[in-house]
């Protein structure tokens, strides 16, 4: 909770993180969430995925294809490059 106090790149909020969520929290109440654990599962996956990508500035579409067009090729997915 005090992290911030030690490294000082991070905020003293968590602002960035609950913007982050409102479209998922929104989502999930619009169509009455996923129906199973695996669901929730794919969707945080998922979800995960695309606001990593964003925060890098990656396009997450063009990496998702990237990665299911390797992983149907057996060839080890490449982790999403950091920000420059």
């Amino acid at each position: 909770m005090v992290a911030f106090f030690y490294n000082p790149q991070l905020p003293p909020t968590n602002n960035e993180a609950e913007r982050a969520l409102r479209h998922a929290v929104i989502a999930r109440r619009i169509s009455y969430g996923t129906r199973s654990s695996e669901g929730s599962l794919a969707y945080c996956s998922i979800l995960s995925v695309i606001e990593t990508c964003r925060l890098r500035n990656v396009d997450p579409w063009s990496y998702i294809a990237q990665v299911l067009t390797q992983a149907r090729k057996g060839i080890k997915c490449e982790k999403i490059p950091l920000a420059s």
